[in-house]
Order: C-alpha cells, then structure tokens, then sequence
C-alpha cells in the first residue's frame, strides 16, 4: 500500500525568518505527534535553512517550492539542486503558477524532474487542467499528456519515487474544489493509467498521487477516503495553525511503509 503524503506549500508567504520559525514552532509538536501519514512543509528558499534546523530532530519532511535543473552557472536568482541537496528531501515542480508566472513547459519540468531525482530529492510533480479544458472534455488528453512529459525518459524505479500531484487550476485558491470522486477518477483512470502505459502497472501502482485545489480540514477526509487519492498538496490552509487539523484529519487506515526518516540516508 502506498503510504499518504499532505504537503503545505507556503507559497509566497512566511518567506522572513522570524515569522516562519514563529509558525513552524508553533505547529511542529502536533504535527511530529501525527503517525500514518507523511507530512512536508514547502517554505520560500529565504526560510529554508532556519526552518531546517528547527525541524532537524522532527520527523517531518522539508522541501522547496522549485529549482533549476542546472548544477550551477549563469542563472540569476535561481537555485541549484545541488544547493538543495542534504537541505531539503523535496521540491514541487510543475505547478500550474510557474507555467503561468515563468513560461515553465513540459521540457522544462521534465528537466527538472531528472535533476532532482539525480541529485536524491523526490520531486513533487504538479499536473492540472484548466476550466476551459475541463468544461471541453479535455482533461484526460491534458494531464496524461503533462505526465507523459513530466516522466519521459524516467526508468520505473525513478518514476516510483516521484509524487505526482493532482490540481485542477480551475480549483487552486478559489474555494471551489474538484468533488473526492472526481479527483478519484481521474487520478486513477488518467494519471495512474498514463503511469501503467509508460511503466507498467506495478509503477502505476507505488506511484503516490495527491490532490490540490482549496483542500481544507473540513473536506480533506473526503479525499483521503477515495481509493485512489495518497494525500494533498495544500496552499492557503498550510500557512494557517489549523494545518494540524487538516493532516491528523488526513490519516488513513495505517500502512507499513516507513516514512522518509526512517529510510537509508536521512
């Protein structure tokens, strides 16, 4: 069974020091407390490092917002895997703001997925339609397509350790959510069914799938209940204390797969 994984993306939000350790300080004992589930928080690069020490003796997982996928040259203002690497365990690429606010494409993401899993980082992968493609009947030719090229020229054993995460556009910071049996549907007949025609079924089967979009406490265990669904990727409700609630609220039926800290290397 795959093991669930919530992650908060910040945003850009809480990026001064003492406003994230100030809030990071006050949700780390809840979250740490919490057993079934995987959690990560995703702060602006201004913070990671303060928030790394302050998680360091946690077992919670740290990760970017994005990065480049060169190791280094002359590349103003961005980051390096490399710098991220023994900082953080993972980074979000691919989501839908980046394509929007830096023109990132496909080739881009898939770039970038490489880089990340060569230099140990787990990639989260954002995929995700638009209203206009999703009232024209197109999100299954346009998130399979994402995938496709998000994961092009991946083996199954690198694909494994990828997270994919499921967010409609239509649905992220406008409190309008995809239903629980939507996002079932098509993270398992699309995502997961891309996954199987590209790698096999076994590699459609490891990969864990999150949901995006306005997920709250109050709806997050309506997800979580869906077959299909391994966790969230949560944007405005991580930034808010009641981010504990949500993830106690996440946890499913307990599965044996041992969280990242307890695996080779952390």
């Amino acid at each position: 069974m795959r093991y669930p994984i919530i992650a908060g993306n910040w945003k850009m939000h809480l990026g001064r020091v003492d406003e994230a350790l100030a809030f990071i300080r006050r949700i780390r004992h809840g979250l740490n407390e919490i057993e079934g589930v995987e959690r990560v928080v995703c702060p602006p690069c201004t913070v990671l490092t303060a928030v790394a020490e302050v998680l360091r003796p946690m077992h919670i997982g740290l990760g970017a917002q994005t990065m480049h996928w060169e190791e280094q040259g002359a590349h103003t203002g961005e980051i390096s895997p490399g710098m991220l690497a023994g900082l953080c365990q993972y980074v979000i690429l691919g989501h839908s703001e980046r394509r929007a606010d830096n023109a990132e494409n496909d080739v881009a993401v898939n770039r970038k997925v490489q880089a990340a899993l060569g230099h140990g980082l787990t990639p989260i992968v954002c995929v995700g339609e638009n209203l206009v493609q999703n009232e024209a009947g197109q999100t299954h030719e346009f998130v399979g397509g994402q995938v496709r090229a998000a994961l092009a020229g991946l083996s199954a054993e690198q694909a494994a350790r990828c997270v994919i995460a499921y967010e409609p556009i239509w649905a992220i910071g406008t409190g309008r959510a995809a239903t629980p049996a939507d996002a079932n549907r098509i993270i398992g007949l699309t995502i997961r069914g891309t996954l199987a025609e590209m790698l096999g079924e076994a590699t459609a089967q490891a990969v864990r799938v999150q949901y995006g979009g306005s997920v709250n406490a109050e709806n997050i265990a309506a997800f979580m209940a869906m077959p299909e669904v391994d966790g969230a990727l949560v944007g405005g409700a991580s930034i808010k204390p009641d981010f504990v609630e949500l993830v106690r609220r996440a946890v499913k039926k307990p599965v044996q797969k041992p969280g990242f800290w307890e695996k080779p290397g952390f």
